[in-house]
């Protein structure tokens, strides 16, 4: 629609590309996005959001400032959760989702009104809530700019003016005076309005006791005039609902006027006495209901959806603040994304991350405990494609985790975890983990890794980020090492930039023979460092310590001699 405004997707013509379930699950998405909000509805709109992933610039700026307007005006966050209540209500139960089902009556058209009434207060809310907040995004900017405009715009004064007037007509109307002419055998024959008015009879007001009006000659008033001197008496009849269904009666007894009166505890029997009053209510208010229906046909097109849609992005960003600012109180560090244009001379840096830790971490009870040890990394010319290696459960995984949760907090606006992020944005992020048991039957373990990579290979791009963990480690040494090996300079040739995990401690140590012949792109060696047995949970560029992957795995799967004979 033209004109809408959105503060997640300001370009509509960027393409995204949808990141599969498999590789959120891989980089631990999934479970950290479930910590965000405990509702459902809201945790499927955050993960839809970010697992469309771009690799426009300007788009990634975009978010973050948002997020950081955000994050930095708790009050406003407060303020705009509670507008976007009611908008939500709009959003969900509003009348002007369902105006086409039938011709609305004179209740829809009150009901209408009302949601207009609670659409004029939510701009003026937003238009405050802004206004008094300390912004600089472009994405908040804009949307006070719009709802300035929108508040101060001539069809809005005109709309409230409307909506002040159509209120105060029919707020002002609390009861009806009736006069209804009687046949020779006492029965209605005919009814007209006498007047309409701005207070409630009571029961003390018109025509005191009916029955004993109508029992003596001398009760019979003489004339219509009024003298002032009517009493009123609210009859209760018997219910004239037979079957849930309003019967035909003409002519209209006195009984059967009497019986609009009837009181019911039935809700259904009270929905049905407000339809049956309807067609009433329309000929007795024929100029009201005119005005309501003439006025309110002007604003049918109005697109209280310009501001309803905006509730799920505000609540995108306003859940992931809470969670954050949370984590922040518990002495965790969060930075805000740096979003940097490809640069194509020599070395160029497309990643300079410092002091970055998985986000998982935060989850697990054992890192609490002993502490989360951030790392330092960074992608450039020479350092495209990292081979990881080190000891097992030293934390190879973890690291690799992190940086497929980097591009994707940092691409959907968020802070990331760590001191400092520097980064080209990715067009999508490709995992290849280990495969689930049944998924291995009909190719075998080895097949299926090779088939797996070879569509994510044909799919990736130098704009792309690889997380490679253990792959080609299901077959014997050689086998995996050799594909491993090739697979690596066919990284190497697109510009891939990616992190493989692997055992095999060798094909780091082959680092050069990989590199020959590569000129787009280098790999370098990265190593879990480990002091005297002891794991750091650090990594750092260096060479693969030993030829020590059989030990890895044999200690892995619980086979050294030591863990088979232990008691």
């Amino acid at each position: 629609m033209s004109g809408k405004i959105s503060i997640l997707f300001p370009d509509k013509n960027l393409d995204f590309k949808k990141l599969s379930d498999v590789a959120v699950h891989d980089i631990g998405m999934d479970s950290i996005v479930c910590k965000v909000t405990t509702k459902v509805s809201e945790q499927t709109y955050i993960m839809n959001v970010m697992r469309l992933i771009c690799d426009d610039v300007k788009n990634a700026r975009f978010r973050s400032d948002v997020f950081e307007d955000i994050l930095n005006n708790k009050k406003m966050r407060d303020d705009i959760v509670e507008i976007l209540d009611k908008i939500n209500f709009l959003r969900e139960f509003g009348s002007f989702k369902h105006d086409h089902d039938h011709e609305p009556q004179v209740w829809d058209l009150l009901h209408r009104l009302s949601e207009l009434d609670d659409y004029i207060k939510s701009i003026e809310a937003v238009t405050v809530c802004l206004k008094d907040a300390d912004i600089h995004s472009e994405g908040l900017l804009s949307l006070k700019a719009f709802v300035e405009k929108l508040y101060n715009d001539n069809g809005f004064g005109e709309l409230k003016a409307d909506v002040a007037d159509l209120r105060a007509t029919t707020q002002n109307l609390k009861s009806v005076t009736l006069g209804v002419n009687l046949n020779e055998r006492f029965e209605a024959c005919g009814i007209g309005i006498v007047s309409l008015n701005n207070k409630p009879f009571t029961k003390s007001g018109i025509v005191g006791r009916f029955a004993d009006k109508i029992s003596g000659k001398d009760n019979v008033k003489d004339g219509n005039d009024w003298d002032g001197d009517y009493k009123f008496e609210e009859f209760k009849a018997q219910s004239p609902y037979v079957n849930n269904t309003i019967p035909v009666i003409p002519p209209l007894s006195p009984m059967a006027l009497m019986s609009i009166k009837y009181i019911s505890e039935s809700d259904d029997q009270i929905r049905s006495v407000t339809n049956y009053m309807d067609d009433i209510t329309e000929r007795m208010l024929s100029k009201t209901v005119k005005k309501l229906r003439d006025v309110l046909s002007k604003y049918t097109t109005l697109t209280i959806t310009d501001i309803t849609d905006l509730m799920p992005e505000f609540i995108y960003y306003i859940r992931w603040a809470e969670y954050i600012e949370k984590l922040q109180g518990r002495g965790l560090v969060f930075c805000k994304p740096d979003a940097i244009e490809p640069l194509d001379s020599a070395g160029a840096l497309s990643l300079d991350a410092k002091g970055v830790y998985n986000m998982k971490l935060v989850l697990d009870e054992s890192a609490k405990r002993e502490g989360i040890v951030p790392n330092d990394i960074s992608f450039d010319k020479d350092r495209t494609l990292y081979i990881l290696t080190g000891a097992n459960r030293g934390g190879k995984t973890t690291i690799t985790q992190a940086v497929g949760q980097l591009f994707f907090m940092a691409q959907g606006g968020i802070y990331v975890a760590g001191k400092e992020f520097r980064y080209v944005p990715t067009d999508t992020i490709l995992t290849h983990f280990p495969a689930d048991e049944d998924k291995t039957l009909d190719l075998g373990r080895l097949g299926e890794e090779c088939k797996r990579f070879k569509e994510l290979y044909e799919e990736a791009t130098d704009k792309s980020i690889l997380l490679l963990n253990e792959t080609f480690s299901t077959t014997s040494f050689e086998e995996g090492y050799y594909i491993a090996r090739d697979c690596s300079k066919a990284i190497l040739k697109k510009g891939i930039r990616t992190i493989y995990n692997t055992h095999m401690h060798k094909l780091a140590m082959d680092i050069g023979e990989i590199n020959e012949g590569a000129d787009k792109a280098k790999a370098a060696s990265l190593i879990v460092v480990s002091e005297e047995g002891k794991r750091s949970y650090e990594v750092k560029v260096a060479p693969p310590v030993g030829l020590s992957y059989a030990g890895d795995i044999a200690e892995k799967y619980g086979v050294t001699y030591g863990q088979l004979v232990e008691e």
